[in-house]
């Protein structure tokens, strides 16, 4: 709370925090920063505005704040501008008298209880530094869209003792307005922003996390960044195209490194270094295709002197791309890093023709086999990313403008060429294309299509010409669709292939303006304008240039400011808000409630679903296939996610997850089956019977088990409860899922069905099969996936990993895959079967040994097929305990997963059914010795099966559907 101190005899009020406002040139958004200081919760909060000599009435709106509010706001002026945040937030310092200092920017705000719950924290602890979540507020998005900053970061209260507890915050929160700082702190430490030069914050931040004796998050939002993405004057940050701004964000980065140095921070320093590849780098690489060759002569002088001190583990650590452009750039390889920049800026889009290189793809050719070709492969290599096995209508291929000609009133003469990855578009195919221009805004007539002249092979790519009177056919409607995008349609062969046409280094500038005649009145526009897009690609966008268009364009833009045009745009605003509403979530579960579950229930109707609706798997697909079998009359809905369903029975009613018909079918089914949930925020009716098959017995922590759901709060954790609580059975296969699953889930036991799981019914049959007959047989998917009979086959199938922030991170081999085919080719295939969240591609060079069947959704058919498993974590391994055949546990990260912040229900080393090992030479060594394992693990397969799979007894779906469909088992 604020107090008082005594200064020569006479009591002083000192307030518990002071809010220094910087401000320049801003006096419209002054006074509602102030305010929102003002308004704290908080009672004891003075403001200190700091204007940096502004030319509007900045300092005459401070002043008459200091008048409203004597004894709260104070207002000072610099006596000359100091172009930057640092001298009029370091003047603020020393005017504050509060016991903590905070800062905002004029054209932002604070949420209302920041002060109070910042203060609280830094009191309870007593911490220098106290940090809450910043979220920006995206003013121009019609939306209302606001993005956390690092939420991750805030995900819990926590307080540290060094900032080497958590070099995250220092990596990534480098804002110094969302903090609370101890006012003694900063002039202890003589901590001031840097003046004179940009990015102030990182330094600033950096210096008070190391400084700091203690600091403190908290999970509360406390600062509004308010960001205007079209804004006419960019922010200094966003001025990317000025070289200034990167010598600033050397300087201050090169700043920071020296700080972390002189403190012996090395483990901080790697993991800056790959945050200023992934982000700082990547701001600038992506303009560098639409700037000009003198200013990335100097970027990259400026770029390769920082980059040569980049700790080498940093690029381990960024994405393929990041790694290959910095690389790149440091070759100041221009001719492959801009189709790599250009790809960046266009996620998916494939700019470079590709290298292959001893079973390798490579980004490009140059430098693989050069004096440091052991390190160019390394970066270069994009073999996990697929281009070489990805069909070609799924790649997003690079289309570059060569040439572009107008005559100067409609007609234009385009010249490109298209990237042939691999020459994958064979020479022999035919080819033929057409050049679209399609509306962004889509009424009426949505595009228009001009028949391309010429296209052919040109080794590497595929050059195409077309001449298109653009002005003489393209009808737009005038004022709606102004925007029009160009793709060319290219067919090869066989393959349809759509792309983007990108600008590249052609300047649009001198580029004629098209005449055009709008269908509804050239009054309003009557000119094409050649534009590039944000993302570097070729666009028209229609403008008024004859005299009574410019005319018309002018009253039009004067009547839209008038109050007749304010009633017509506020009606029209409100109906489009209707009509988006319409289709937002809250509004989807506001109607399934409120209309759709007034519905009568559909006896008979049952909505299927598996992992979200992803596939046509697991044990929903083995419960529907049972109905069929047994000839049960019901109406089955199966859901699908994305944009088509690829998979799913033809007999029944496929419904796109969360569209219109998915809620009304689930609001009047008699049946809901999933293995994962239903969306939370549905409540089940009482009509309605809930089958939860769920999707695997537990090695990790589950439910109210979990640190992050006990950690949720009240609100959150009764939101978790009221989902599970809609389950009226759930599947178990032992016991050890009613002590674990079901109690992480606080299910009641009359809730559970000891039947085993129905997907794991035909693996039940399978080893009875075997053990009747004493031979294995593979069956038709063998054929299909081309597996030599003579060998054995083992299938790999590990579980996701998660990062920090919760987010799945991407797959990458923990072994040798190559290796692998060269030492054991020759007596194994191996199957690779990555979990449904993560994707891989595997080299050339092991085609035949190595196969990819990731895109086989169902597992259960690939586990009966395999002669062994390898695994890690995943929860196959209690269904592959079924065939009672071996497996092998390659823990590479054991002691990471089984101790971070889930914990697991048992130690796996201790129970394993088969070799737990840490290292790929181990696992090789493992596999070699298959035969040897099998016997030795015989006793401890049962041991496992016993305790995990007791109810698996290869009758679990036709024992749900006589319970629940046919009668007969009630």
């Amino acid at each position: 709370m604020s107090g008082t101190k005594r200064n020569e005899g006479i009591e002083v009020h000192v307030p518990d925090v002071s809010v220094v406002v910087i401000v320049y040139n801003d006096a419209e958004r002054l006074s509602t920063a102030v305010q929102s200081v003002l308004d704290q919760t908080l009672q004891g909060v003075e403001v200190v505005i700091v204007d940096d000599c502004s030319q509007d009435r900045s300092f005459a709106v401070a002043q008459e704040l200091e008048s409203a509010h004597p004894g709260r706001v104070r207002a000072f002026q610099l006596p000359q501008n100091s172009g930057g945040c640092g001298a009029p937030r370091n003047h603020g310092i020393q005017q504050a008298t509060g016991t903590y200092v905070m800062f905002l920017d004029s054209d932002d705000v604070l949420e209302r209880n920041a002060c109070r719950n910042m203060l609280a924290a830094a009191e309870r602890t007593g911490s220098d530094l106290v940090s809450g979540m910043c979220v920006r507020v995206h003013l121009d998005n019609r939306w209302g869209k606001t993005t956390e900053w690092y939420p991750w970061i805030y995900s819990r209260t926590r307080t540290l003792e060094s900032i080497t507890e958590f070099p995250d915050l220092l990596v990534y929160d480098t804002l110094s307005t969302n903090k609370c700082y101890r006012r003694a702190f900063l002039l202890e430490q003589g901590l001031e922003f840097p003046v004179g030069i940009h990015y102030e914050d990182l330094l600033f931040s950096a210096q008070a996390y190391v400084a700091a004796r203690r600091i403190t998050l908290i999970p509360n939002h406390v600062y509004f960044w308010n960001v205007v993405e079209k804004a006419a004057a960019k922010s200094i940050s966003n001025r990317r195209h000025e070289i200034a701004n990167f010598v600033h964000r050397m300087e201050i980065h090169r700043r920071v490194d020296e700080l972390l140095a002189a403190k012996g921070h090395t483990d901080i320093k790697s993991a800056k270094d790959a945050k200023f590849l992934k982000h700082d780098l990547v701001l600038h690489l992506r303009d560098l295709p639409l700037l000009s060759d003198e200013y990335r002569q100097e970027f990259a002088g400026l770029a390769n002197g920082y980059l040569a001190g980049i700790d080498p583990e940093a690029y381990e650590h960024v994405t393929h791309l990041q790694a290959i452009c910095a690389y790149l750039l440091g070759k100041e390889d221009w001719d492959n890093l801009l189709p790599a920049a250009d790809a960046m800026i266009n996620k998916g889009r494939l700019t470079s023709p590709l290298a292959e290189r001893d079973g390798r793809i490579y980004w490009c050719a140059q430098h693989i086999d050069g004096p440091d070709a052991d390190e160019a492969r390394r970066i270069l290599d994009v073999t996990e990313q697929g281009f070489h096995t990805t069909p070609l209508p799924s790649l997003t291929l690079g289309n570059r403008l060569t040439s572009y000609e107008d005559d100067g009133r409609g007609t234009v003469t385009l010249s490109g060429t298209v990237v042939n990855p691999l020459g994958r578009i064979d020479a022999d195919a035919e080819l033929k294309a057409t050049l679209e221009l399609r509306a962004r805004r889509q009424v009426g007539v949505r595009s228009f299509s001009f028949p391309v002249t010429t296209v052919r092979h040109a080794g590497d790519t595929i050059e195409w010409r077309t001449t298109a009177d653009i002005g003489g056919t393209v009808r737009p409607l005038g004022i709606i669709d102004a925007v029009w995008d160009v793709r060319l349609k290219l067919a090869a062969g066989g393959e349809r292939i759509v792309t983007r046409v990108s600008v590249g280094g052609l300047d649009l500038d001198s580029a004629a303006r098209l005449r055009v005649r709008p269908r509804l009145t050239r009054l309003v526009s009557d000119r094409f304008a050649a534009e590039m897009t944000k993302k570097g690609n070729l666009s028209y966008v229609l403008t008024a240039e004859g005299a009574a268009a410019v005319r018309t364009q002018s009253l039009i833009n004067n009547a839209i400011q008038g109050k007749a045009a304010g009633v017509v745009k506020r009606g029209l605003r409100k109906a489009l808000r209707a009509r988006r509403n319409m289709g937002s979530g809250e509004q989807k579960v506001k109607i399934y409630h409120e209309v759709f579950s007034k519905l009568p229930v559909k006896k008979g109707t049952v909505v299927f679903e598996s992992h979200m609706g992803k596939q046509y798997s697991d044990s929903p697909k083995a419960i529907y296939e049972e109905m069929v079998r047994q000839g049960v009359p019901f109406e089955a809905i199966w859901s699908y996610a994305g944009a088509r369903p690829t998979g799913f029975p033809k007999d029944a009613t496929l419904v796109r997850r969360w569209s219109w018909q998915y809620l009304r079918a689930l609001a009047q089914a008699e049946f809901w089956v999933d293995n994962q949930g239903f969306p939370l925020a549905l409540a089940k009716r009482p009509g309605t019977t809930y089958i939860q098959t769920w999707h695997g017995s537990a090695l990790k922590r589950m439910g109210f088990h979990e640190p992050r759901t006990k950690a949720q709060g009240r609100a959150g954790q009764a939101r978790f409860q009221a989902a599970v609580d809609r389950f009226d059975h759930f599947l178990i296969r032992s016991e050890h899922d009613a002590r674990t699953l079901a109690k992480g889930f606080r299910l009641r036991d009359e809730v559970l069905l000891r039947t085993g799981y129905p997907r794991n019914d035909a693996l039940v049959e399978a080893h009875r099969a075997e053990a009747n007959s004493g031979e294995r047989v593979r069956g038709a998917l063998a054929a299909e996936l081309g597996i030599d009979p003579d060998k054995k086959v083992l299938l790999y199938a590990p579980t996701f990993r998660a990062g920090a922030d919760g987010a799945v991170e991407g797959f990458a081999f923990p072994f040798d895959v190559e290796e692998f085919a060269d030492r054991l080719g020759d007596r194994f295939t191996l199957l690779v079967r990555t979990h449904y969240l993560n994707s891989v591609s595997l080299p050339p060079s092991v085609a035949g040994r190595v196969v990819d069947v990731s895109r086989h959704h169902d597992i259960t058919p690939l586990l009966a097929l395999a002669d062994g498993l390898i695994t890690d974590y995943s929860s196959v391994m209690f269904d592959y305990a079924v065939l009672d055949r071996p497996m092998v546990f390659f823990a590479y990260d054991y002691e990471k997963y089984a101790t971070d912040i889930r914990g697991t229900y048992f130690d796996l080393k201790e129970k394993a059914p088969g070799p737990v090992v840490a290292t790929a030479d181990e696992l090789l060594q493992a596999l070699a010795a298959f035969e040897e394992a099998d016997a030795k693990y015989a006793e401890a397969r049962q041991r496992f099966l016993t305790e995990f799979g007791e109810y698996d007894r290869g009758d679990a779906a036709r024992q749900i559907v006589e319970k629940f469909f046919t009668g007969s088992g009630k």
